[in-house]
C-alpha cells in the first residue's frame, strides 16, 4: 500500500517542482519610479499677475492638478507637488522639494502678462537672456522672492534687475540644458501642433526658481492673462485641461524617448558646478559607487592652512567628502578636469556622475576641504557623508 502511495506523491513533486521553475523563467526586475516635481506657480499671498482680473495663482493650480492626474494613471510614474492648494511656497523650497525627492523632471507653470496685446504659450530653460524681453519675464516671475521671509539674506548674491547677476546662476543648470530643451521643445509642439496656439518659442531666461533644482527643468509661461481672449480660455476649464493634457503627453514622450535612450543622442555640454544643495538634505536612495583610483601627485598645501589628508577610514567609519559638482559625463579624475584639485572620487547616480573632492573622518576639516573647493570656484561646493559607501544623512553622521 506504500508503495501504492508512493509513486502518485512523486509525481505530484515533480510537477510541482517544474512548475516553479517554469515560473521562474521571467524574473522581474523592479525599476525606480521616474518623480515628477510639478510646480504651481505663487499661491498665497502672492498671486502672480491679475491680468483682466484673471488669478495667475489659480489657473497655474488647477492646471498642475489636471497634469498631475493624468501622470498618476500611469505605471511607475510618480508624482510630488510643490503645493496643491493655495498656500505660498518659497522659490527656494520648491527646488528643495524636487531635489531630496531626486526626481527625473521638474516643472513649474505660470502665466504671463504684457502691456501689448501679446498672446501665446512659451516654454523657458534655465540660460542666459537673448533679449530684453526674456529678462523681464523672469524678473517678473523672481520678484516672487520679495514676498519671502528673510529674502535679503537668502539670495543676497542675487539682484533680480542685474542680468549680469543671473548669469552665475545659469551655470548651476547647464548640465541638464540639452535635456531641459528636449522637453520642451516637445511641449511647444503640443502647445503650437495639438492646440493650435500662437508659437512663443523655447527660450532662455534666468528664473530662480529653475535655478534651485538640480534636475532637467522647464517653466512653462502658458498664456497671457492680458490678452483677454486668451485670459478667459486659460481662466475655462477646457482651457485648463487643454494645456494640462498637453504638458503630460509630453513628459510622457520625454520619459518614452529617456527609456529608449534617445537621451544618449543629445550633445554633451561642458561640466559645470552643481546646484547648491543644504547640507542637511537626505538622499535615500543608495547610490553604486563607481571606484577609480587617482594617479597624480599630492596637492602641495601650506601645513598650517590646510592639514594633510589622513589616510581614508575603514568603511565601518563614517567618511565625510565635498561634493563639488555633476556631470552627464564620465570624466577621468585628473587635477586638470577640476580645476587644480586632487582627491576626486566619482559615483554613478541615476544618469549622472557625483564628483567628490577629498575624503576624512573629521566634519571640521570637511569644512576646511569645502572652502579650499570654493576657492578654486566650486562655489556650489557641500559637505556630503558616507557609511559602507553608502551617503547618509549629513546630521546623523555628525552625531
Amino acid at each position: 500500500m506504500l508503495k501504492n502511495c508512493f509513486y502518485p506523491l512523486l509525481l505530484l513533486l515533480i510537477g510541482f517542482t517544474l512548475t516553479s521553475f517554469g515560473g521562474n523563467d521571467k524574473i522581474e526586475t523592479v525599476q525606480d519610479p521616474f518623480i515628477v516635481v510639478l510646480d504651481a506657480g505663487h499661491g498665497g499671498h502672492d498671486p502672480g499677475n491679475l491680468g483682466n482680473g484673471f488669478l495667475e495663482k489659480n489657473i497655474a493650480l488647477k492646471i498642475v492638478l489636471r497634469v498631475g492626474a493624468i501622470l498618476a494613471k500611469e505605471k511607475n510614474v510618480k508624482v510630488i507637488y510643490t503645493r496643491d492648494d493655495d498656500t505660498f511656497v518659497d522659490l527656494y523650497k520648491r527646488g528643495e522639494i524636487a531635489n531630496k525627492a531626486n526626481a527625473n523632471l521638474f516643472v513649474s507653470v505660470h502665466c504671463d502678462s504684457h502691456t501689448s496685446e501679446a498672446h501665446g504659450a512659451g516654454t523657458f530653460v534655465l540660460g542666459l537672456h537673448a533679449n530684453k524681453q526674456n529678462f523681464e519675464i523672469a524678473k517678473k516671475e523672481n520678484s516672487s522672492i520679495y514676498l519671502e521671509d528673510n529674502y535679503e539674506s537668502r539670495y543676497a548674491a542675487y539682484n533680480i534687475n542685474s542680468p549680469e547677476s543671473v548669469i552665475g546662476l545659469t551655470i548651476m543648470q547647464e548640465e541638464f540644458l540639452d535635456q531641459s530643451i528636449m522637453l520642451a521643445k516637445t511641449m511647444q509642439d503640443n502647445f503650437t501642433g495639438k492646440l493650435q496656439r500662437v508659437d512663443r518659442k523655447v527660450k532662455q531666461a534666468g528664473f530662480i526658481v529653475l535655478h534651485q533644482t538640480f534636475m532637467p527643468s522647464v517653466l512653462v509661461e502658458t498664456g497671457f492673462l492680458t490678452h483677454k481672449p486668451e485670459g478667459e480660455y486659460l481662466n475655462s476649464v477646457k482651457g485648463q485641461n487643454d494645456m494640462g493634457d498637453a504638458i503630460a503627453n509630453a513628459i510622457l514622450q520625454y520619459k518614452k524617448a529617456i527609456s529608449s535612450n534617445v537621451s544618449d543622442q543629445i550633445t554633451e555640454v561642458k561640466p559645470v558646478v552643481p546646484v547648491v544643495v543644504k547640507e542637511e538634505t537626505v538622499v535615500k536612495e543608495v547610490p553604486k559607487v563607481v571606484k577609480e583610483s587617482v594617479v597624480v601627485a599630492p596637492k602641495v598645501v601650506k601645513p598650517k592652512e590646510v592639514p594633510v589628508i589622513a589616510k581614508e577610514a575603514p568603511k565601518s567609519e563614517v567618511v565625510f567628502k565635498v561634493q563639488i559638482m555633476a556631470s552627464s559625463k564620465d570624466l577621468g579624475l585628473t587635477p586638470a578636469n577640476f580645476k587644480g584639485l586632487n582627491t576626486i572620487s566619482k559615483e554613478a547616480f541615476k544618469n549622472i556622475y557625483r564628483y567628490m573632492y577629498g575624503s576624512t573622518t573629521s566634519y571640521d576639516y570637511a569644512n576646511t576641504l569645502r572652502k579650499d573647493a570654493e576657492d578654486k570656484g566650486f562655489k556650489g561646493a557641500y559637505v556630503v557623508a558616507y557609511k559602507n559607501d553608502v551617503r547618509i544623512n549629513i546630521k546623523e553622521a555628525i552625531k
